[in-house]
């Protein structure tokens, strides 16, 4: 469990992980500086622990709300928590340094503190487009070993340019790969996936335990109605009446009661809001506790429903979706 706003897990290699994180991607299209401004006021209600990527295209941004917080004193660069994301075009062993390095360009910093193999599928190595395609529009998949890809990541922590390493989207099966790997420097901190009462990921988080990787959830909250991203068809989680049910009973929101729930199990979670009312709401769960029965009522709306399952790559050959977790 995590028992305060500012409690931090500890991870496998020594360091930490604040409990509670500010995701900074947003499908919405924002102003320039939108982005800017939200990060600044999330540090500045309490956050330490930004999630961001280089495909959310966004770095820059977060990185000069970081900068501006540091050069203002509220925070120190050792309080911010920093997690980035190696894209899928950057696989390729010989790419994976190039792409840390463009992160840290962008956002002016010295180091992450946390770099995550975004995916384990590849895509045709390109710096230019996310999704690369050929002239008839079909994706350019591409299979690289994604064990080759940790190595070079561990090679990154050893240079200093993060200070820990871990993967996102993987199923037990893919983290076992990667568990095993002959060579093997450092394991995986943790495995950022979905994971919410509609896909509660308890069979995964369960492994992740028994191998001492911290489960850190995205899209805890489900996700904005978008179809572009994800899939519509599975209702708004917020909408639950079991999850009204138990707000009403401890006078919190539905958002806050997910949220308490997910921490309770010990699942790291990174809601994003660019709002700072709701900013502040996500943080204020630790003024009261689910019981045993409250929590098996959540597990029991369970749907193993995904909102994001990226279903246009579901023929490449390491979609991690196809098992069961």
């Amino acid at each position: 469990m995590i028992y305060s706003a500012d409690d931090r897990c500890p991870l496998d290699d020594g360091n930490s992980i604040p409990g509670i994180g500010l995701g900074t991607f947003s499908s919405d299209k924002l102003v320039k500086g939108d982005v800017v401004e939200a990060v600044k006021a999330g540090i500045e209600i309490g956050y330490r622990h930004l999630d961001g990527a280089l495909m959310y295209g966004n770095e820059d941004e977060v990185g000069e709300a970081i900068r501006a917080k540091i050069a203002d004193g509220t925070v120190k660069r050792e309080d911010i928590f920093y997690t980035s994301k190696l894209w899928m075009t950057y696989l390729s062993p010989n790419m994976v340094r190039k792409a840390l390095e463009k992160t840290l360009k962008s956002l002016q910093l010295d180091y992450v503190d946390l770099y995550l193999m975004h995916w384990p599928m590849a895509l045709k190595p390109s710096e230019e487009e996310i999704f690369p395609r050929d002239a008839n529009g079909k994706l350019l998949l591409d299979d690289v070993d994604f064990c080759e890809t940790w190595a070079a990541m561990e090679c990154c922590k050893e240079v200093g340019l993060v200070r820990s390493i871990g993967v996102s989207n993987f199923n037990h099966r893919q983290l076992e790969m990667v568990l095993k790997m002959p060579n093997l420097k450092y394991k995986p901190v943790c495995n950022q996936v979905e994971c919410h009462p509609y896909l509660n990921q308890s069979k995964l988080l369960k492994f992740c335990k028994s191998k001492n990787i911290v489960l850190v959830g995205y899209s805890p909250l489900g996700t904005p109605r978008n179809p572009k991203y994800l899939n519509t068809s599975i209702p708004p989680l917020l909408n639950d009446p079991v999850l009204k049910k138990l707000g009403e009973k401890h006078h919190k929101t539905a958002a806050q009661v997910v949220l308490r729930y997910q921490v309770q199990r010990g699942v790291v979670v990174v809601p994003k809001s660019f709002n700072p009312g709701r900013m502040k709401q996500n943080r204020e769960i630790f003024d009261f506790q689910l019981t045993d029965e409250e929590m098996e009522m959540i597990d029991g709306i369970n749907r193993n429903c995904r909102y994001i399952s990226i279903e246009m790559l579901q023929d490449h050959p390491k979609y991690p979706f196809h098992d069961e977790y």
